[in-house]
């Protein structure tokens, strides 16, 4: 019989309604049925496409005698983490004070209080490797709880204590200057990895922010090491595993260092910052290979990830069937050389074998092999190469597909908004902002209220009951700024300034200018989530500077410069220090250090092919964070318009920077020289 979950639209919470165990969606009514039973609450946080959530949902939460042990002795509180990041990320921060190390699924035994005193991540149903089994963690915690409870209210107590005293070192209220940069990509450039691309060891994670900083910094003050290890890490990365050569995108992260073996998840956010990524790499260096990159992931995302609603679902699974009823994780990816044979016949197999570098011992499991690039491809016939890529894929497409999680989150939709809008207009692909369009419109009708409040998620066509947090904001303002500047259509202007009346006023400190990742008038945890540094995707507090800083730039408004100006104080705190860590704040940075340029095209009309050749060369242009208004000298969309006539009749121009305007200009090549294009 189903449980409570089942009311639920998260994929992940809906994949547990039906296991034995009793569990209780985050809420009030769970902790109010523990304080009346007396007993403690266990925080399982996890989300659909874990690997590992699922094997311990298998392993203890599927078993009817664990089940029973839960619900007699415990309330069992189970969260998607992508619904609610807050509840996440406070209990992940005291998870890894804790014991030095966190993930998921994240297992925290709590007070009615909501308040930890035990943690871990996965459990295993027998003890091993030191680890105790989590039948063992079970009965311990019952006893520690029947017998120990006043060490227990201790602990928790001082948990509770220690992290409202974690502060956050802020530093000045100003950005960072031209040496904190300087000194930023120094530190870069010390933990780069220049045989293989990327920074640091295995497990190796994409860097997008960090690449979108050194793209950033080259092209403000022309350093070619930063370009090069942009460049590097990127053609790294896409001629590794990591990168899916048959279909486009790209997996969640390699578990080595050469970028071979990827945890097989596709995240939305990671496509969406990469196509992005890839799409910038091409801007600033004309690299074929780059396009053809960026091009592939955005066609991922739209084939594989849009849904009937028009928004983006979050990710496909790791695992699935491999064929014999068994879920296995890459069983959808990887080839041997039989089945490459099977499907190729042996003339093309022992090419795409050679091409892929799919070999005998495998470089994954059993055998098997994740599909690279390790040579260039210059060495084989494109044309014959385009083919047997174009039948594997075919044949791929008879398996048994990953699941997907169908959950649209609002800002890793605006991720995907504002990347897809750019690389449409780049490569001259009116489907791709089509599907931007289609996406933003989506957030509006669904996630927006009345009050322009964001809810974070929703699933066919259902709006979650979860208020948006300060990155659902930031990241979809972002996207509607990036579909102003493509579109011409003013109206995405307007909703981004909507969005960004909420961040001043409710997730911003009136004072230092700090942000918060709840706003003001969230539901109150054991702590304000605050945290300025990325993880996969760019913090709120960062990619909320940046969104500020745009507006700022089309509207002339002092109010949002100014808070991203204070905003920005964190990066002039640790961008030199952990640089990898606040890699967006770095890259915002750059823009207010830039600038960032106004750019005002006025034409005729839209469609003029005069004033649409202005507009796009605007739009290539690689100066840091420079916005573009698009329209007619009527035009009442963009305050960068107002007073911006035709030049002798000619549609023209015109780029403003720090309250200094160049002349207008009616000429493509004098504007991409004064963008750096």
């Amino acid at each position: 019989m189903p449980n409570r979950l089942a009311h639920e639209t998260s994929p992940y919470l809906l994949q547990h309604a039906d296991n034995p165990v009793d569990w209780w969606p985050w809420s009030a009514e769970a902790f109010e049925e523990a304080r009346r039973r007396d007993v403690p609450v266990l925080l399982s946080v996890g989300y659909s496409s874990c690997h590992w959530c699922h094997v311990m949902a298998h392993e203890s939460f599927e078993d009817p005698a664990t089940a029973a042990f839960l619900d007699e002795h415990f309330v069992s509180v189970k969260v998607d983490r992508e619904e609610r990041p807050d509840v996440d990320a406070v209990y992940m921060e005291a998870v890894q004070a804790a014991t030095g190390q966190g993930g998921w699924p994240m297992t925290v035994f709590l007070t009615p209080d909501a308040e930890p005193f035990y943690f871990g991540t996965y459990f295993p149903p027998e003890s091993r490797h030191g680890m105790p089994s989590f039948g063992q963690v079970l009965e311990g915690v019952r006893q520690a709880w029947q017998t120990r409870r006043e060490e227990v209210a201790d602990v928790a107590g001082k948990i509770v204590r220690d992290l409202a005293q974690r502060e956050i070192d802020y530093g000045a209220a100003r950005p960072p200057g031209e040496e904190d940069l300087a000194q930023a990509l120094l530190a870069l450039t010390r933990e780069y990895d220049a045989k293989r691309g990327g920074f640091g060891g295995a497990p190796k994670f994409p860097p997008s922010m960090v690449i979108e900083f050194l793209l950033r910094h080259h092209a403000r003050t022309g350093s070619e090491g930063a370009l090069q290890m942009a460049a590097d890490t990127c053609e790294r990365m896409a001629r590794g595993g990591i990168h899916d050569q048959l279909g486009g995108g790209f997996a969640r992260y390699s578990v080595d260092r050469d970028w071979v073996v990827p945890h097989f998840e596709k995240m939305l956010y990671d496509n969406a910052l990469l196509c992005r990524v890839y799409a910038h790499l091409w801007r600033a260096t004309g690299s074929d290979f780059a396009r053809r990159v960026a091009l592939a992931t955005a066609d991922f995302m739209v084939r594989e990830l849009r849904t009937a609603e028009g928004g983006f679902a979050s990710a496909l699974d790791a695992d699935s069937d491999d064929g014999s009823g068994r879920h296995v994780e890459g069983a959808y990816y990887v080839w041997t050389p039989a089945q490459l044979r099977e499907a190729l016949g042996a003339e093309d197999a022992e090419l795409a074998a050679r091409c892929f570098g799919v070999t005998e011992e495998g470089t994954f499991e059993h055998g098997s092999s994740v599909l690279q690039l390790p040579v260039r491809e210059g060495v084989f016939d494109a044309g014959r190469v385009e083919s047997v890529r174009r039948r594997l894929l075919a044949k791929r497409a008879g398996r048994p597909a990953p699941g997907r999680d169908d959950k649209v989150v609002a800002a890793w939709n605006g991720l995907a908004i504002a990347a897809l809008a750019e690389t449409g207009a780049y490569f001259d692909r009116p489907d791709l902002v089509e599907a931007a369009v289609g996406a933003a419109d989506l957030l509006v009708r669904l996630h927006m209220d009345e009050h322009a409040g964001l809810r974070r998620t929703s699933k066919d066509g259902r709006a979650g009951a979860n208020a948006g947090v300060l990155e659902d904001y930031a990241d979809v303002a972002e996207g509607f700024l990036a579909l102003a500047s493509v579109t011409g259509e003013g109206v995405w202007l307007e909703f981004a300034g909507l969005l960004l009346g909420h961040v001043l006023t409710r997730f911003a400190d009136p004072e230092s200018g700090a942000l918060y990742d709840t706003a003001a008038d969230a539901e109150k945890l054991i702590r304000r989530p605050q945290d300025p540094t990325d993880n996969a995707t760019p913090s709120g507090w960062t990619a909320a500077a940046g969104a500020l800083l745009g507006y700022a730039a089309h509207t002339g408004s002092h109010t949002h410069r100014t808070a991203a100006e204070k905003a920005l104080g964190v990066v002039q705190a640790l961008g030199p220090r952990v640089p990898r860590f606040i890699g967006w704040g770095l890259a915002v940075a750059e823009a207010a250090l830039d600038g960032p340029r106004e750019v005002a095209v006025v034409g005729p009309s839209l469609d003029d092919p005069a004033a649409r050749r202005l507009h796009r060369t605007a739009l290539l242009g690689t100066a840091p964070g420079a916005v573009v208004a698009y329209g007619t000298p009527e035009s009442e969309e963009f305050p960068l318009l107002a007073d911006r006539p035709l030049v002798d009749g000619e549609p023209a121009a015109y780029v403003c920077r720090a309250f200094t305007c160049d002349a207008p200009t009616t000429d493509p090549e004098w504007l991409r020289a004064a963008l750096g294009g």
